[in-house]
């Protein structure tokens, strides 16, 4: 039997493989599936992957093509998780004193750790409205709690996070909401450990073709909402917002062209 540890932030995006492991359908295909949480997103599971601690993950496609130009990346880039991008909401205190994303500029960045999307993604950002990225002052506090900590303790004034995720603060008069900084490029990728993919290659695309259908049938079903609202604390009419401006990949392909652009952004953002 096949052993996989596969990895993603507890998030919405992941459902798809939730309900396969849940479902028991690895072992259908001869595979014993562990999944882990990782709330602190990319940058620790890029850890994992390298380390061997983790078979697989779900990648913020910047992160996992950064990540990538390490000469220790024990990882390849299998395919795009998600053909739409990801949401990148801009976040500030409620009680701050910015209120457009010009205003942020110069102002500390809550992350949850170097080489995350919520790095990456500020870097990214600065770049596009012309601010030196190189002189970005950042905070690290590991994840979405440490951030509304690093808010409510004064600690950061900027925060990048995927928008549905952190809707339930803007709604609670935690944070405030400046708006969105889609990148032009899928939002997830699946990374696989490269001992693993040498290894277990036809199990691992296998699951995968489960994870896609799984994907698929959520995307259409009209019990979605409801569900993904229960399971992740958000609203069901939030949730049909992100359904429908939310598509999986519908089956194993990569693009390097779109890869080479987002390196491309990455680097010029350096």
């Amino acid at each position: 039997m096949l052993n996989l540890t596969i990895g993603g932030v507890p998030e919405h995006f992941n459902l798809p493989w939730q309900l396969v492991l849940e479902a028991g359908q690895p072992q259908d295909l001869n595979i014993n599936a562990q999944w882990r949480d990782y709330p602190a997103g990319t940058g620790a599971m890029v850890a994992a992957l390298n380390s061997g601690e983790l078979d697989l993950a779900m990648l913020v496609t910047e992160g996992a093509v950064a990540a990538r130009q390490s000469p220790d990346c024990q990882f390849e880039i299998l395919s795009f998780y998600t053909t739409s991008p990801l949401l990148w909401g801009i976040h500030v205190p409620v009680g701050s004193d910015l209120h457009t994303q010009t205003d942020i500029a110069g102002q500390r960045y809550a992350i949850s750790r170097y080489g995350s999307g919520s790095h990456l993604m500020a870097k990214v950002h600065a770049h596009s409205q012309g601010w030196p990225a190189e002189q970005l002052e950042f905070v690290l506090v590991e994840n979405l709690t440490g951030a509304r900590e690093a808010f409510a303790q004064q600690r950061a004034e900027v925060f990048f996070w995927e928008h549905y995720t952190t809707k339930p603060y803007v709604d609670n008069g935690e944070f405030r909401w400046l708006g969105d900084f889609p990148p032009p490029w899928p939002g997830f990728v699946v990374c696989v450990n490269k001992t693993a993919l040498r290894s277990q290659r036809t199990g691992i695309e296998q699951l995968l073709e489960r994870v896609f259908d799984q994907a698929r049938q959520i995307k259409h079903s009209e019990r979605s909402p409801e569900l993904i609202a229960s399971r992740y604390g958000l609203k069901a009419d939030d949730v049909r917002d992100w359904l429908h401006n939310t598509r999986w990949a519908d089956k194993q392909q990569l693009d390097q062209a779109t890869l080479a652009a987002v390196q491309a952004a990455v680097n010029l953002s350096e």
